[in-house]
């Protein structure tokens, strides 16, 4: 199919909107969405050029989204890239995955429930997260045997040992060697994706629009939700 070249071009501002913000709202810049919604066919060259950019373009609620796809290093993130900004220096691969499953944890905490939203809290503690951290990693061990781990994917017990191998925050200074300072680290990381609001100073923790959205629509949809609900089932605690 021929495009003129105004549809091109128009199609090529909403896609380095999307590049440069990794999303497009209609409250900040309505013009440019409202082209996407109603035009079908700027709406898929937008999608043509996700695709070659190794991306989806989604729209949930009033949002057009950029999500890289797994492996996409260029708009999203290597387990090498993570590993370094979320672990301490020289961080094994067990560390890593603790990073993944404090994350995991955090969703779990904030988004459980199966009405219109899956959000069944507005804030958490960073004291209660750290807590909750804790006790799944227990439970995960207590019930879990190196089979069964291997089976679910999730290894608890080294978790477990790269969790108890940090240190206890003494002095405040929140390094990445202390359990306070390895979590802190990975909420100023979700923090600057724009999926929370990290209240430093309280120690709160508060999802945003963004997150809310992404786990409604593409975490916690039909296709996702039996999967999500078998691994969060493997370390709920009673």
């Amino acid at each position: 199919m021929a495009y003129d070249m105004e549809t091109i071009q128009l199609s090529q501002e909403i896609f380095y909107h999307l590049l440069k913000y990794h999303e497009l709202k209609v409250d900040t810049d309505e013009r440019l969405y409202r082209l996407y919604v109603e035009n079908e066919e700027i709406q898929n060259i937008v999608k043509s050029q996700g695709e070659i950019a190794e991306s989806h373009i989604e729209r949930y609620g009033n949002v057009i989204y950029l999500i890289p796809e797994e492996g996409n290093s260029c708009l999203g993130f290597t387990k090498t890239m993570l590993k370094k900004m979320l672990c301490k220096s020289g961080g094994t691969d067990k560390d890593y995955y603790l990073s993944q499953f404090v994350i995991l944890v955090l969703l779990i905490e904030f988004y459980d429930g199966q009405g219109l939203s899956s959000k069944t809290r507005e804030f958490l503690r960073v004291g209660e997260l750290q807590n909750s951290i804790s006790a799944r990693l227990k439970e995960g061990c207590e019930k879990m045997s190196d089979e069964d781990e291997e089976k679910v994917g999730i290894a608890f017990h080294d978790m477990q040992a790269a969790y108890e191998a940090l240190r206890s925050d003494e002095d405040g200074r929140k390094l990445k060697t202390t359990k306070e300072g390895f979590i802190h680290n990975i909420l100023i990381f979700l923090q600057k994706q724009g999926l929370i609001d990290y209240v430093e100073r309280d120690e709160m923790i508060f999802t945003t629009v963004k997150l809310d959205h992404f786990m409604d629509y593409n975490i916690l949809n039909e296709n996702n939700y039996k999967r999500i609900q078998d691994i969060c089932a493997s370390f709920r605690t009673k």
